[in-house]
């Protein structure tokens, strides 16, 4: 009997392929897995092709809650966005991929996984990483990675294999996508001087986007459970966030990435929900947060965020580093509204249960104003007595000269 090897199979062209390629080139009987995380697939349909290309078994896992719930909306609470930009959906999705590979590993008895992924990519690592984490006794295998056929060369092996796969040579993009985000990349978009075209796009409209609209999203403990005010499951919530976001323009990003593998590469990424929400945690942690504890949370954001990106989402800094999110997410909560039109939204309102801003404080109103003014000039003695200090001893740095700018002086009584 052949041994076995679990598949993650998209139904695209380089894991159709790989199906059969593996069965004939290493002699697996092959399984194969395909997770639905909300990328608007037929996901029967996909199963069904692997059936039909020669897997011995096909499975289907709806893993859009999880994926929300345990992947996504920690990220969020951290914060976390690759280079400050990148709301991380691919990167986020394969940890729960490989997690799931490994979960129909055991139940099949498989000794091997593989993926699609190719050799100048960053997923490759993240699942080889992750599987690597989780079950050490299986093998990773990846046949884009290892085999020498370029996408012409896959759709020939595809036609003359008689596998059905729903790719031509005049599709000039590699896409993914998930409930997180959609990322493109190769054809025109390799130029990073181009201007993405319009055909890029599928989840924003920006030509004909309908006028402002105002939302508001509600948070609890740093987790969004609303959406004007009506409560949904968080796939949910995420997915009627992306189409109303998404039809006022929102959620596009276009940038420049640094690459584990050491390459830097054009990305372009719709994730209207991502954006938005986003921007209404950062809001309310404005709201909730302490000055030191927000200073803080933005290196661990970006260390979260490189966590993620490189693959180590298994790993025992990223989880150390949740233990300490969960603890700063204690207070935010309370509700966002923001603007959304012409490609952009806007915090236009936020409040929060446990809020840390006190209109008695903030007022200048004075007759309502409960801060100490005469309390400032102590403070100021005492802040500005180092700066001082230094300067009477060491002598005042450059920033003291005078600087050579063109003054006008005029003097009463002059003309």
């Amino acid at each position: 009997m052949s041994e076995r090897c679990v598949l993650a199979y998209s139904g695209g062209l380089d894991t159709s392929v790989a199906i059969r390629w593996l069965q004939e080139q290493l002699g697996y009987e092959v399984v194969t897995l395909t997770a639905d995380l909300g990328e608007a697939k037929d996901v029967d349909a996909v199963a069904a092709r692997a059936l039909r290309t020669g897997a011995v078994s096909a499975h289907v896992v709806d893993a859009k809650r999880i994926f929300i719930e345990h992947f996504c909306f920690p990220t969020l609470a951290a914060g976390a966005l690759y280079e400050g930009v990148y709301p991380l959906a691919t990167a986020l999705a394969r940890p729960l991929i490989a997690k799931l590979l490994v979960d129909v590993a055991r139940e099949e008895g498989a000794v091997a996984v593989a993926h699609g992924c190719t050799g100048k990519g960053n997923d490759q690592v993240r699942f080889d990483v992750a599987v690597g984490a989780l079950a050490p006794e299986l093998r990773v295998v990846a046949p884009v990675r290892d085999w020498d056929m370029g996408r012409p060369q896959e759709i020939e092996y595809a036609a003359r294999h008689g596998i059905d796969v729903p790719v031509t040579t005049d599709s000039p993009y590699s896409v993914d996508a998930n409930l997180w985000g959609r990322s493109v990349e190769c054809g025109v978009l390799e130029d990073p001087w181009a201007e993405p075209p319009a055909d890029v796009f599928e989840w924003t409209q920006t030509d004909g986007a309908s006028s402002d609209g105002v939302i508001e999203v509600g948070f609890e403990s740093g987790t969004p459970t609303s959406l004007d005010g009506e409560t949904l499951a968080p796939e949910e919530l995420v997915a009627r966030l992306n189409a109303v976001a998404g039809a006022h323009g929102v959620g596009r990003i276009d940038h420049v990435e640094d690459r584990l593998v050491g390459i830097k590469s054009r990305e372009v990424y719709e994730a209207p929900a991502a954006v938005v929400l986003h921007m209404a945690h950062g809001a309310l942690e404005s709201l909730t947060l302490t000055r030191d504890l927000q200073l803080f949370k933005r290196h661990v954001a970006d260390e979260w965020g490189r966590l993620v990106y490189d693959g180590l989402w298994f790993g025992a800094l990223r989880a150390a580093l949740e233990g300490f999110v969960r603890a700063t997410q204690e207070h935010v909560s309370g509700s966002v509204r923001l603007r959304l039109g012409h490609g952009e939204a806007r915090v236009t309102g936020r409040r929060a249960q446990r809020s840390l801003y006190q209109s008695d404080l903030a007022t200048y109103d004075r007759t309502q104003d409960r801060f100490d003014h005469g309390a400032a000039r102590g403070f100021i003695e005492l802040f500005g007595l180092p700066l001082r200090t230094q300067t009477r001893v060491q002598g005042a740095l450059d920033d003291a000269a005078p600087l050579p700018v063109q003054r006008r002086t005029r003097r009463r009584g002059d003309g």
